[in-house]
């Protein structure tokens, strides 16, 4: 396929994978007023955010290799069609039993679409596909909490208004996918690809426990920026405005992306260690920043938590993932994203109930001390076990 041939379809899955990732965070900034609307717990805000995150694992085991056997373009297609449906059930909602219905089927729709984006996208072009891989998540996430904070605060009717433009995106990505060429060609097996595979190859297995503690923590973070984060803003600097929240959230995954690009240029060790430096350090700023009730120190802090979280994910997956054959790897991956996920939603359901029952401030404070323990605890043991984290290059 010549340049220009690959530079098109390139940029529509690089412009549709962003969607979905923009997509899944736009209720963040919402999640305040659902509540103060209908008035439920920290708890249930947080099942409502944890939900997703158990869909999306559970379509990315049985799903994930769905587009092998089908095609590429049909399976992208259909995932973006359920996320839409999702949008929907999102603009109707009025109770929070329909928002857990609906981040239910986004969680799928994502899972889906990712992994598939993600297979296209390397057929595409494999050094550049990486590099879209590694990034394009984060950028989704930054725009989806601005762009959903912005229409907050000035379009009307923003419980509606912020899925009728999610619903849009997604179905120009839908139309611009029709005309892409397809990647994989199709093949029997569809069926037994829906039985969960997972496994972690021997040569990688050391790898892998030695950059957990670390990837626990970032996915941690990760969780509670995407659910909590708003709230405790406002309860700590007093502002109605959604700007803060939004921005908070905005700064972490920007400073992501730019720490993944600068991690590029070196080796997954580098990353690790200095992830885990700044992941901490960030974390100790954003509850300092938490006691005086200042949102500009809150964004600051952002910047450098969030330098931490994209070095930590870079460093993690350049670790584990070099180290399987290309036919082990989906197997690898799917252990690794059980392991990701689960840091992703099962904390932030913990730091709820504590939020309910003790205060946010107190359950932020023991949630970030963890997070804190646990990335101090993961620089030392990755520099004590650093030869099992010098995997060699992706190819």
């Amino acid at each position: 396929m010549s340049a220009p041939a690959i530079h098109r379809p390139l940029a529509v899955h690089t412009f549709t994978l962003i969607s979905f990732v923009a997509a899944s965070t736009a209720p963040t900034p919402l999640y305040r007023l659902y509540q103060a609307a209908w008035h439920f717990t920290p708890t249930l805000l947080t099942v409502i955010f944890a939900v997703y995150a158990f869909a999306l694992l559970l379509a990315l085991l049985v799903a994930g290799r769905l587009s092998d056997h089908l095609g590429r373009r049909p399976v992208i297609a259909a995932a973006i069609i359920l996320d839409v449906l999702a949008m929907l059930v999102f603009f109707s909602a009025d109770s929070p039993t329909w928002l857990v219905v609906a981040r239910t089927l986004q969680g799928v729709a994502t899972g889906v679409g990712m992994s598939t984006l993600a297979a296209a996208l390397l057929d595409l072009d494999r050094q550049r596909g990486a590099t879209v891989n590694s990034l394009a998540p984060l950028i989704g996430l930054a725009a989806g909490a601005l762009g959903s904070t912005a229409l907050v605060v000035l379009a009307p009717a923003p419980l509606q208004t912020v899925y009728l433009v999610v619903g849009g995106l997604l179905l120009l990505a839908l139309a611009l996918t029709r005309a892409t060429p397809e990647t994989a060609a199709s093949k029997a097996g569809a069926w037994a690809s829906l039985r969960p595979h997972m496994a972690v190859p021997e040569r990688a297995r050391p790898a892998l426990v030695a950059v957990t503690p670390l990837n626990v923590a970032l996915w941690m973070l990760g969780g509670f920026y995407l659910s909590l984060m708003p709230s405790l803003v406002a309860k700590t600097t007093h502002s109605a405005s959604p700007w803060i929240g939004g921005l908070v959230v905005t700064a972490l995954m920007l400073s992501g992306a730019v720490a993944v690009l600068q991690g590029l240029r070196h080796p997954a060790i580098r990353s690790l260690k200095r992830g885990a430096l700044l992941l901490a350090g960030g974390l100790v700023l954003v509850l300092v920043g938490a006691a005086l009730g200042s949102g500009g120190f809150l964004i600051g802090a952002s910047v450098v938590a969030g330098a931490g979280f994209g070095a930590s994910f870079l460093g993690a997956v350049r670790s584990v993932l070099p180290l399987a054959e290309p036919h082990e790897r989906s197997r690898l991956m799917a252990a690794f994203y059980i392991q990701s996920y689960l840091a992703f939603s099962l904390p932030t359901i913990a730091v709820g109930y504590i939020a309910q029952h003790y205060g946010l401030l107190t359950a932020i404070n023991l949630y970030g001390g963890i997070i804190i323990a646990l990335s101090l605890a993961a620089l030392a043991w990755i520099a004590a076990r650093a030869h099992h984290v010098h995997a060699p290059a992706m190819p």
